[in-house]
C-alpha cells in the first residue's frame, strides 16, 4: 500500500510525463540572443526586492539562492516566497539562455506543497522560467483538509486565487530578475492542475497566452462525492471486492470484446464509446468458476460503469466510466482516493457551509437532499463555465486532453463540458479555432496507461500560440512504464505511436503497413 500510495503522488491526480516529454529545441529558442547570466548576487537580491506593490499579488522572496548546473539541468536561481496572506510560490529562473518565456505547472490532488515543481525540470532545460503554488495552505496533496476548515481564506485561494496570483507573481519576479517581461507565458496543468487551467481561461483569460488542460477536476464536490459512493460500492464491511487479479479478469474480458474497434489487435481500446460491455456477461457459473466474477464483483463493476442517481433521478457525482477504466492505476483497485481521507475530508472541512467538523462521516451525507447544499462551493471551485468568449477575444489558446482509460476523472466530464463549449462559442468551427479536445486512447490518469500517452503538449502549444500552427493531431507515443514526474524519456525508442485527433475524430488502423507507427492510422468521425 505504501508503494501504491508514492506512486500515485506522481500518478494519481497530477500531471506527469505526459506533460512534460520536451526534448526538441524550437527555432525561435535556437535564435534566441545570448544573455549574460545573472550573478548569485543578483539572485540573492530577489530577497531585497520589494514586490508587494505588484497589483492584486503584492509578492515578497523569502529566499533565493542560485543552484549549480547539474544532473542535465542549467544553472538557475530557485526562489521562494509567498502571495500575501498565504499563498506558498516556488520559482526556478534560468541563470542563462532565457527564452523569454513564463511557464506556469499546476499541481495535483489537493495540493499543499511544492511536488509538482519537478514538471519544471524539462521546461528548465529549454530555458523556460517556471513557477508553480502549493494554492494557499500546508498539507497532504491526497488527504488531510484540516487546513480548510473554517478558514474561508485558505478555500478561496485554493478555489481560483492562488492560481491567479501566482501567475501575476512569477510574472513580477521575471522583470525584477531579467530587467524585462517575458514574452510569451504557459500554463500546463492535470488533475487539479486541468482544474487550475480551466480556472485561468475562464476567470483570468489575460494571464496566459497558451493553456494545456489536462483531465481537469472540474468539480471537487462531483469527484468527491462519486468517489464516496464509489468506496460504497466497490467495498464489502472494509474489504475491497476486487483484488489485481479480480480486476485484470475484468480488464481482459473488455478487451477480448472491444479490443477490435480501432481496426487492429493491438490490446487497446481506441474508443471505448463503441465498447457495449456487461460484466454480467462473465459472472461464475457451475460449469465456469475460474477466470470469471462472482455475483457480488459484477454488480459492483455495474456500478462503476454507471451514473449514480438521486431517488428524484438527479445525477450524483461524475459521469458514468467508460469500459477499459476498470484497471486504471485510480479504477477499481484499493487505492488512496477511496479511503475516507480522500473524499470525507472534503465533507468535513470544505464541502459544507458551516463545515461539519472532523466527527462528520460519509454515512451521513444524504443522497436525496444534501447536494443541494453545495451552491456555494459549487460557485467557489467549480471550472464548467463554457463561456470562453474573452480568453479567445484575447487571442488564446488551448490544449484540452484527457485519457480515455482514465479511471479516476471520468473521461465524459471532459466530453460534456466540450460539447458546452461548442455550443456557447457558436459552432465546431468556430470553437476549433482556439480550442481542441484530444482523447488519448487506454491513457490513465494524467501519465501511463496503456496507450499513446506520451505527447509534448508543451511544443504544440508553442507552435499554435507562436506560428499559428493548430494542431491537427498530436503524436503519442507509450513507452514500457511511465517515469517519475518530471523526467524525461530523451531518445529512448518507444514501444509504438499514435496519432490522437481533435474530437469527435478517433484513430482507426488504415490496413496496411506497422500498425506500431502514428504514419498507418487515419480519422475517423465518431459522435456520441
Amino acid at each position: 500500500m505504501q508503494g501504491l500510495a508514492k506512486r500515485l503522488v506522481h500518478l494519481v491526480l497530477c500531471a506527469g510525463m505526459c506533460l512534460i516529454a520536451l526534448s526538441l529545441t524550437t527555432e525561435a529558442e535556437a535564435r534566441a540572443p545570448a544573455q549574460a547570466a545573472p550573478s548569485s548576487s543578483q539572485c540573492e537580491a530577489l530577497m531585497a526586492a520589494d514586490l508587494m506593490a505588484v497589483p492584486d499579488a503584492p509578492t515578497h522572496v523569502t529566499s533565493a539562492r542560485l543552484v549549480a548546473a547539474a544532473g542535465g539541468k542549467p544553472a538557475y536561481c530557485e526562489a521562494e516566497g509567498m502571495v500575501a496572506p498565504q499563498v506558498g510560490i516556488l520559482m526556478w529562473l534560468p541563470a542563462q539562455s532565457w527564452n523569454g518565456k513564463f511557464l506556469m505547472a499546476g499541481c495535483g490532488g489537493y495540493c499543499g506543497m511544492f511536488t509538482f515543481m519537478a514538471m519544471c525540470q524539462e521546461p528548465l532545460k529549454r530555458g523556460y522560467a517556471c513557477i508553480t503554488t502549493d494554492m494557499g495552505h500546508k498539507g497532504q496533496e491526497l488527504g488531510g483538509l484540516e487546513w480548510a476548515y473554517n478558514n474561508p481564506q485558505a478555500v478561496t485561494d485554493f478555489a481560483y486565487r492562488a492560481t491567479h496570483v501566482t501567475a501575476l507573481a512569477g510574472k513580477a519576479i521575471i522583470r525584477q530578475f531579467y530587467g524585462k517581461s517575458a514574452a510569451r507565458s504557459y500554463f500546463i496543468g492535470c488533475s487539479c492542475g486541468g482544474r487550475q487551467a480551466l480556472i485561468e481561461a475562464e476567470r483570468f483569460p489575460y494571464d496566459f497566452d497558451g493553456i494545456v488542460v489536462g483531465a481537469p477536476a472540474i468539480s471537487y464536490v462531483d469527484i468527491t462525492l462519486d468517489f464516496g459512493m464509489r468506496a460504497q460500492a466497490l467495498y464489502e464491511n472494509g474489504k475491497p471486492l476486487f483484488d489485481k487479479q479480480s480486476i485484470g479478469i475484468l480488464g481482459n474480458a473488455v478487451i477480448a470484446k472491444c479490443d477490435m474497434n480501432d481496426g487492429v489487435k493491438d490490446g487497446q481500446i481506441g474508443d471505448p464509446r463503441l465498447c457495449k460491455f456487461d460484466p454480467k456477461d462473465i459472472v461464475c457459473t457451475a460449469d465456469a468458476r475460474s477466470n470469471c466474477l462472482s455475483a457480488k464483483q459484477a454488480t459492483a463493476a455495474a456500478a462503476f460503469y454507471a451514473e449514480q442517481k438521486s431517488a428524484s433521478g438527479v445525477t450524483l457525482g461524475q459521469r458514468a466510466f467508460p469500459p477499459g477504466t476498470e484497471t486504471s492505476t485510480l479504477g477499481m483497485a484499493d487505492t488512496p482516493i477511496l479511503k475516507p481521507t480522500f473524499y470525507e475530508d472534503f465533507y468535513k472541512y470544505l464541502a459544507f457551509v458551516p463545515n461539519p467538523g472532523p466527527a462528520w462521516r460519509f454515512e451521513q451525507f444524504d443522497p436525496n437532499a444534501d447536494y443541494k447544499r453545495m451552491g456555494m462551493t459549487r460557485t467557489l471551485m467549480d471550472a464548467g463555465n463554457p463561456d470562453l468568449s474573452r480568453f479567445k477575444a484575447a487571442g488564446g489558446k488551448l490544449i484540452f486532453h484527457h485519457g480515455w482509460g482514465d479511471g479516476g476523472l471520468s473521461p465524459f466530464n471532459s466530453i460534456d463540458l466540450y460539447n458546452k463549449i461548442e455550443r456557447t462559442m457558436g459552432g465546431r468551427a468556430a470553437t476549433q479555432e482556439f480550442l481542441r479536445l484530444f482523447m488519448v486512447p487506454d491513457a490513465d490518469h494524467c501519465s501511463g496507461g496503456k496507450g499513446p500517452w506520451s505527447i509534448d503538449f508543451l511544443t504544440y502549444i508553442e507552435n499554435w500560440v507562436e506560428r499559428a500552427e493548430a494542431p491537427e493531431l498530436l503524436i503519442g507515443a507509450h513507452y514500457a512504464d511511465s517515469a517519475p514526474l518530471g523526467t524525461s524519456f530523451g531518445n529512448a525508442k518507444p514501444q509504438f505511436t499514435r496519432p490522437i485527433f481533435p474530437y469527435p475524430m478517433a484513430a482507426r488502423y488504415s490496413g496496411a503497413g506497422d500498425p506500431n507507427d502514428a504514419a498507418n492510422f487515419k480519422a475517423v468521425p465518431i459522435e456520441d
